[in-house]
């Protein structure tokens, strides 16, 4: 798959295209769905595919302090992206410039001249142009005019069986609650952690469980505080590696049992490895389900005997 960062020169070498358009924060099922719709689409017309995406996210740029929070990072999104099989990945730089232009354009001069849009799925609630001006319907009578055609893809989810709607946003509030298992359901995965590995305050290890911890460099949506079981992917090894994907116990917070530890944290312990040396590394910290909050315990021994408890859990959980 091809990657984009401007749509500078594409024009040089025309070819017509389907083209989508989204933020795809997450890349949750919703998404994968459009994206293998338009993949499919275009490589049954002989057109290439090509997905529109933006960074900063909008919102970030035009009104910071509502911002969300992002679920995951762009470089992993466009890889996301690339799994779901689109020809071309454009990652926008969205800026207060380029939100000035109208929906026209838009239209005219980024899906037409630059990427050949010859058919623009999107979803039902697609909004794009200064101020969100440009819709569905807008899109429509601009495809009249400058001669593609535009389908709308249902991106809703399944409803009937009372599950939440599969959005960014049902993925943002699941992780703040803690409910990591219903975001991997919107999500299609696990959700995923990612950082380079840290010295600590070295007290896992003197606890005997030795943690790999999540430098300031981390990326992705950090769920509620507590402690989770979950899986340690070494991003870095050969796919078949036996030691690339570890299962782990998963701790989130401020470590509530010492004062020293203000900022919230992110650290695995491997199960039943103390052979590991992960310092440096980049690696995926990836959850599966919580399994209790945080709390302050009145001893070490306490804490020690729990996460013994907690260890124990996750090697059921994680390994049957």
């Amino acid at each position: 798959m091809e990657r984009w960062t401007t749509v500078e020169g594409a024009h040089a070498t025309p070819q017509s295209a389907v083209v989508t358009l989204g933020n795809f924060d997450g890349v949750h099922r919703g998404h994968q769905s459009l994206l293998g719709a338009v993949s499919r689409l275009a490589r049954d017309r002989g057109e290439r595919s090509i997905a529109v995406t933006f960074d900063p996210h909008p919102v970030a740029v035009l009104h910071p302090e509502r911002a969300p929070e992002q679920i995951i990072d762009p470089d992993y999104r466009m890889t996301l992206m690339a799994h779901s099989g689109v020809d071309v990945t454009v990652m926008l730089p969205f800026t207060h410039d380029f939100a000035q232009m109208g929906p026209e354009e838009f239209v005219r001069d980024v899906l037409v001249r630059a990427l050949g849009a010859a058919v623009v799925v999107v979803g039902e609630d697609t909004r794009f142009g200064v101020g969100n001006s440009g819709d569905v319907d807008t899109l429509r009578q601009l495809g009249c005019a400058y001669g593609f055609e535009v389908r709308i893809h249902e991106i809703a989810g399944d409803q009937a069986q009372g599950r939440r709607l599969w959005s960014s946003s049902a993925v943002r509030e699941s992780l703040r609650e803690g409910a990591v298992h219903v975001a991997a359901e919107i999500l299609g995965r696990l959700h995923r952690v990612a950082g380079t590995v840290v010295h600590g305050h070295h007290r896992g290890r003197e606890l005997g469980y030795p943690t790999a911890n999540l430098g300031p460099d981390r990326s992705g949506m950090v769920p509620a505080d507590g402690v989770y079981a979950g899986w340690v992917e070494r991003v870095d090894q050969p796919p078949d590696d036996e030691d690339r994907r570890l299962p782990a116990a998963i701790s989130v917070g401020t470590n509530p049992t010492f004062a020293d530890v203000p900022e919230r944290t992110v650290e695995a312990y491997v199960l039943d490895r103390l052979d590991l040396d992960l310092y440096h590394e980049t690696v995926g910290v990836d959850f599966v389900c919580r399994l209790r909050d945080n709390v302050r315990f009145d001893s070490v021994d306490q804490l020690r005997r729990q996460m013994a408890r907690d260890v124990a859990v996750c090697r059921s959980v994680l390994l049957g």
